[in-house]
């Protein structure tokens, strides 16, 4: 009985060794297993979008990395080595994911996605070329960030008129008001602008700013005297004498002046004062009649021989409109003055005769004009005033010879 009993407690035993053992055996093969799980894994040097981080992996590729790390990859983000790289103990790789950015250029919306780290990579990237004139917000230098919005404004060349001096200019500028800010110019209050300010600037536009001012001009202008006749009974009738020489007066005029680029175009009178006042020549006619003398009738001959007759008379001068200054007879009119003359027609009285004009004097037909027909005669004066205040008239005159 004992002996069966000292039988089972031994088998008891051996069963319980076993089970030790075993379980012992399955704990060092997954101790064992996993060493070697942990020991066989490559380590990796992961830089994250700056953010360098070290992992050990039994990824193949790189691609497996970022599909252990759930990242998921967009054709615009940089990863270096490619994702196809197979994975080796100690390997670098760099991830920069892609930022959606807004490239505005002249009101022209474009999304894009980059790993571009500057602004300036960005223009690279999209093939933006910016010249010296173009605008760019942010700076080039500038790191790219998520949602960022570079806006570009694209430089165009004008021509610009300032006051009537032209050059060529570039602009990023919208309006005409815009354009003139930028250039630094700036507008008067009669100043013009073309276009308008409100306009929209575009390529090859020419924008004039005319410059407006209006200043005071005063000018004198002599006031021409008056040639006034009086009868003298004192003296021999066919004489004269100048009794007042006659002078000028002045008259001051002040005008308001419009300039456009220094140019004058319009010119409007605002006052005028007389400063001195004019003397009218006064000249005597004698009307004394020798006692040999006889009046002789209208038309008919004196027993001197004279005829006297009576005509329409006009003044010239010998610096009239297309005048030569030189009679038909050859005398110089210009540098004689003084000289009494009066244009004829020579068939009526001829080249060479002496008259006596009333109102004129003595004188001597030594020129004949294209409208002098008939009894008509011009009677010459040194100047206009005098030419003017003769006008025309009908009087009588007395051929001498």
């Amino acid at each position: 009985m004992i002996e069966n009993m000292k039988n089972l407690l031994s088998k008891s035993l051996s069963k319980k060794k076993l089970a030790i053992f075993s379980a012992s055996l399955i704990v060092f093969a997954a101790a064992f297993g996993f060493v070697l799980y942990e020991t066989s894994k490559k380590t990796v040097a992961l830089t994250l979008d700056g953010q360098e981080k070290v992992i050990k992996t039994h990824a193949t590729t790189i691609q497996d990395i970022f599909d252990d790390l759930n990242i998921s990859l967009r054709s615009e983000d940089y990863v270096f080595p490619s994702v196809n790289t197979q994975v080796k103990d100690n390997l670098e790789i760099v991830y920069e994911p892609a930022r959606q950015v807004q490239v505005v250029t002249d009101n022209e919306k474009k999304t894009i996605w980059t790993a571009a780290k500057t602004v300036e990579e960005v223009l690279k990237e999209q093939n933006i070329a910016l010249n010296e004139h173009d605008k760019i917000q942010p700076k080039p230098e500038e790191k790219v960030k998520s949602n960022m919005e570079i806006q570009i404004e694209k430089a165009f060349s004008l021509t610009l008129n300032n006051g009537g001096k032209e050059k060529q200019v570039w602009s990023t500028s919208t309006t005409v008001a815009d354009f003139l800010s930028q250039q630094g110019i700036k507008i008067n209050e009669l100043d013009r602008v073309e276009p308008k300010l409100e306009e929209t600037v575009k390529a090859d536009d020419t924008i004039k700013v005319i410059r407006v001012e209006k200043v005071t001009d005063v000018v004198e202008e002599p006031i021409n005297f008056a040639v006034v006749t009086k009868k003298d009974k004192n003296l021999a009738k066919g004489t004269e004498k100048v009794v007042n020489a006659g002078k000028a007066g002045l008259l001051t005029k002040q005008f308001e002046v419009v300039l456009e680029n220094g140019k004058e175009i319009s010119r409007k009178l605002i006052s005028e004062k007389k400063v001195k006042e004019k003397q009218d020549k006064v000249v005597a006619v004698g009307t004394k009649v020798a006692a040999a003398t006889q009046v002789v009738s209208r038309g008919t001959s004196s027993k001197e021989g004279g005829k006297e007759i009576y005509v329409s008379s006009t003044a010239y001068t010998a610096h009239c409109s297309g005048c030569s200054g030189k009679t038909a007879t050859g005398l110089d009119l210009r540098a004689n003055p003084g000289a009494k003359v009066i244009a004829v027609d020579p068939s009526v009285i001829p080249l060479g005769t002496k008259v006596y004009v009333e109102g004129y004097g003595y004188a001597v037909a030594a020129d004949t004009g294209g409208a002098i027909r008939g009894n008509k005669i011009d009677v010459f004066f040194a100047t206009k005033a005098e030419a003017y205040k003769w006008g025309r008239r009908t009087v009588k005159i007395k051929i001498l010879n």
